[in-house]
């Protein structure tokens, strides 16, 4: 058991190195400790190409057939004014208008958690996957705070 649990660990150790060695490579611009601006050609990346998304995402919170359903909460969470610990599932319609009604072209499937203490401020996690046209099958995944009262 040890002699496997070395060999794991040497299996990490040589891929972090690996990654980091990787990674190295590919900055173009090694001044900044928050981002770094990596360079697309030494990543194989021949061209940009920028995709642009606009659809409107149906959260049904309440209702004869809500889409959004709390499945866990703390202690504490009837209690807390921002309702810290919820958490809930969700399967919203994700639509080409912003009628309900109007063409469906994919799911919000995910969950988002009340996350703060002292506002409104949920984790969201969820993948919109798309059913129709060019990008049937494809997803984009989405992880991310939402401060629900802030503009």
């Amino acid at each position: 058991m040890a002699k496997v649990q070395s060999r794991n660990s040497l299996s990490f150790v040589i891929l972090s190195i690996f990654v980091i060695f990787y990674l190295n490579n590919i900055v173009v611009d090694g001044k900044s400790s928050f981002g770094k601006v990596l360079d697309p050609v030494k990543m194989g990346l021949k061209k940009e190409k920028l995709s642009h998304f606009r659809v409107y995402w149906h959260d049904i919170v309440g209702g004869k057939n809500p889409t959004a359903v709390p499945v866990a909460n703390a202690p504490g969470t009837k209690k807390s004014p921002t309702a810290f610990g919820m958490i809930t599932m969700i399967d919203d319609p994700i639509t080409e208008g912003p009628e309900l009604s109007s063409k469906l072209i994919g799911r919000a499937q995910g969950l988002y958690a009340s996350a703060s203490l002292g506002e409104l401020g949920l984790l969201m996690n969820m993948n919109f996957a798309f059913m129709v046209g060019k990008y049937n099958g494809s997803t984009i995944s989405i992880m991310g705070r939402n401060s629900v009262f802030r503009s």
